[in-house]
């Protein structure tokens, strides 16, 4: 590798390696030779590249220093959950100012009848420690906590580890009691796990080579893992087998999806082994999302709006010979409206919660029980009549226009507490608990950040007309309040864009110092995302992919034209497909920014979408298209994947890219070729600004582990960008 104290590591071309003709286009990739993650030439320019990158951001190393020493102070001495119950016991976790990782603990019930709030005292009486991160990621260069699943009689807990930071998980099985550990056979699973009812044994995932979830297996704690039993197999590379651990008690629903249909089957806890039971088939455009609610089940489906209906559906009857509902059975409980996504359930016994989008913004509202469940033999009665069911409560909404809510996971299923999570840009998160049974309501949680004052800045809903001159794009506008647009200030803009995912207005304390800063920050809520629903998705996938990179320039062209930034110090942020906006976006305005910050970037789009034995790329048709059969859809993805467009002799702005070596969603070779190219198609121009990527060289599509490594990781990157816009201390 090529590198000197003035120059940029160069990787040499190497034509050959992957060479592409198809639909009439020709091309032989110089640099893919740069995926052969096992060639010492490769961990040799990966390296060069981080010392380069290192070497650049000398300048801003104060700075970084500094962000660091400000995220610690807008840290609290503690930041703990609010607990949750069950069996007979609450669980939570804490994680301290000096630690990296989390802590979980439990408390008996019995000392705490009502949720306990942490907040009140350092200590709970009687609380047990579980599990500290902090002690099993020593040594571990990377080191991430999936989820902690504890049986409901409390003799065990489960909880998955990943040290290499590629999402395949292990499994250890623990005695809550002693901490002994009395197994941890099962590795390389993807998510979920739900235990049966004896807790003798459980259910998780497998992973297939494309990283798909494709094998649902069953494995008795303390046996083999080679010998667990096959409950189910997703065949259809399309689809994605998923489940979660259930409030009810008696069934967990196990889903298979695309991104447009899905089918599902429940399993048994109390008869773990037996074959899974089908409860809904898959039908073409009709994604569903069921939820069992012990004598029936709740579903929202999309057969009769593309939006998303509510019904209940009957539980299968025993014996029969096919156990799917036929559709005509299901009760019609509500169908979204006008502007409105339903999205997501939970039920409990005499409730349950229903989150959806309006107006931009996550909404809830919850159902209640209008019949009591009828438990015979510790099995409920199957619901005759789903009619009359459930009556509609209140409505979950938090005053404020700007704010994320999401109904939370408050116990046991008898229990009759509803909870609410929010936050905002400016808003620390806070946890809401409503009993229906007195109708009282109480805060358990409040998020604390010292040194820091919301009241000095202002959030705002604006809506920015796209270039097609109708459509409104809903923007979240955060600055100072004694800010005025007068053409100065520095703009941060973030966006996403795709796989219907929105993204709402969040609390992050690594924001905090660029806005004490002065400088605007912006996200761009755009189409391909979820924000304003499906349709809003769907007017930005596939052949109309492009309204999310319009839309984006779109916006980032209101910040400068309304004032509210200087035309010459806007950074732009994304991350993934977010990533792929940020090189689509370059590309297509490349003086519009200052900055770019491109987190682990889809910028390879076409090669991986052409490449079926890569993963998740078969699934990956149904949001941009299959450009193998279908020549329109290529020569729309020719036409914006970044590393194939870079502009020639075109001054770009400041980038750094970031990705992991182990990567799993966005392999690590995509940023590193884009980079080699941007550096080609910019070498004769003056002034061109710095161009860098940053790789860690053990973790995945989150990056860097521990709060702290995230910390370092997060201020190299806004120091970086800052820089670039003027902001030195």
């Amino acid at each position: 590798m090529n590198m000197t104290e003035e120059t940029a590591p160069v990787a040499p071309q190497r034509f050959g390696t992957r060479v592409r003709s198809i639909h009439g286009d020709h091309f032989d990739d110089p640099w893919d030779w740069l995926r052969q993650r096992d060639n010492p030439d490769v961990i040799a320019h990966v390296n060069a590249e981080n010392q380069w990158a290192e070497q650049v951001c000398k300048p801003a190393q104060e700075l970084a220093k500094n962000l660091v020493s400000e995220f610690d102070s807008f840290t609290a001495p503690v930041v703990y959950s609010a607990p949750q119950r069950v069996g007979d016991w609450w669980y939570f976790q804490r994680q301290y100012h000096e630690d990296s990782y989390a802590k979980h603990y439990r408390v008996s019930a019995s000392h705490y009848p009502n949720t306990p709030v942490l907040a009140d005292s350092e200590t709970l009486e009687g609380e047990q420690l579980l599990l500290d991160e902090n002690l099993c990621a020593q040594g571990e260069e990377f080191f991430k906590v999936g989820e902690l699943v504890p049986t409901s009689d409390g003799r065990l807990i489960a909880w998955s580890q990943d040290t290499e930071g590629d999402e395949r998980w292990t499994w250890i099985i623990q005695d809550a009691s002693s901490g002994d550990i009395i197994d941890q056979r099962v590795s390389d699973a993807g998510y979920g796990f739900a235990w049966a009812a004896d807790s003798q044994s459980f259910i998780y995932t497998r992973v297939d080579d494309a990283w798909r979830q494709f094998q649902l297996m069953h494995h008795r704690v303390g046996a083999d893992a080679n010998g667990d039993s096959l409950l189910l197999e997703e065949p259809d590379e399309a689809f994605d087998l998923w489940f979660s651990a259930s409030n009810d008690p008696w069934h967990v629903v196990v889903h298979s999806t695309s991104t447009t249909s899905g089918g599902a089957w429940l399993w048994d806890p109390y008869a773990p082994s037996a074959s899974l039971l089908p409860i809904v088939a898959k039908r073409d455009d009709v994604q569903i999302n069921v939820e069992p609610a012990g004598d029936h089940l709740l579903v929202i489906h999309t057969a009769l709006s593309r939006e998303g209906s509510l019904a209940c559906i009957p539980l299968p009857q025993e014996g029969a010979a096919d156990s799917v509902v036929d559709s005509e059975r299901w009760v019609t409980l509500y169908t979204a409206r006008d502007g409105e996504r339903l999205s997501d359930l939970e039920a409990y016994r005499d409730f349950f919660t229903l989150s959806y989008r309006r107006d931009a913004l996550p909404q809830a509202r919850y159902y209640r029980r209008t019949r009591p469940l009828k438990v015979v033999n510790g099995k409920p009665v199957p619901a005759s009549d789903c009619s009359d069911l459930w009556t509609l409560g209140e409505e979950l909404n938090k005053e404020g226009t700007i704010r994320s809510l999401y109904p939370l996971s408050s116990g046991r299923f008898e229990d009759c507490l509803v909870r609410v999570g929010y936050q905002s840009v400016l808003t620390s998160p806070t946890v809401k608990e409503l009993d229906l049974r007195t109708g009282k309501s109480r805060i358990l949680k409040v998020t604390q950040v010292p040194n820091w004052d919301p009241s000095d800045f202002t959030e705002e809903r604006v809506w920015v007309t796209a270039r097609d001159g109708h459509t409104q794009i809903p923007v979240t506008l955060v600055h100072r309040r004694d800010a005025q647009p007068d053409g100065t200030h520095a703009g941060w803009i973030h966006g996403y864009g795709s796989y219907e995912v929105s993204f709402d207005p969040e609390f992050d304390i690594l924001r905090l110092p660029a806005l004490k800063r002065g400088v605007v920050h912006a996200i761009a809520h755009i189409r391909g995302g979820g924000e304003m629903g499906r349709s809003w998705y769907e007017d930005g996938k596939k052949l109309v992919k492009t309204h999310t990179f319009t839309d984006f320039l779109d916006v980032a062209n209101y910040l400068v034209d309304s004032g509210w930034v200087h035309p010459e110090r806007l950074i732009a942020e994304g991350r993934s497909a977010g990533g792929l906006l940020m090189g689509a976006v370059t590309n297509a305005q490349p003086d519009r920014f200052a900055a770019v910050i491109a987190g682990v970037p889809f910028v390879d789009a076409l090669t991986t979408i052409l490449d079926p034995s890569l993963p998740l790329t078969v699934g990956e048709w149904e949001e941009w298209g299959n450009p193998i059969e279908d020549p329109e859809i290529y020569a729309l993805m020719r036409s914006y994947t970044p590393y194939e467009n870079v502009r020639e002799g075109v001054r770009y702005p400041a980038i750094m890219a970031t990705t992991s070596i182990n990567d799993t969603r966005v392999f690590y070779v995509e940023p590193h070729k884009w980079v080699q190219r941007l550096r080609q198609a910019t070498a004769q121009v003056p002034d061109q600004p710095p161009i860098v990527i940053r790789t860690e060289m053990v973790a995945g599509h989150a990056g860097a582990s521990g709060r702290r490594g995230r910390w370092q990781a997060r201020a190299q990157e806004f120091a970086f960008a800052l820089h670039q816009v003027g902001i030195t201390k």
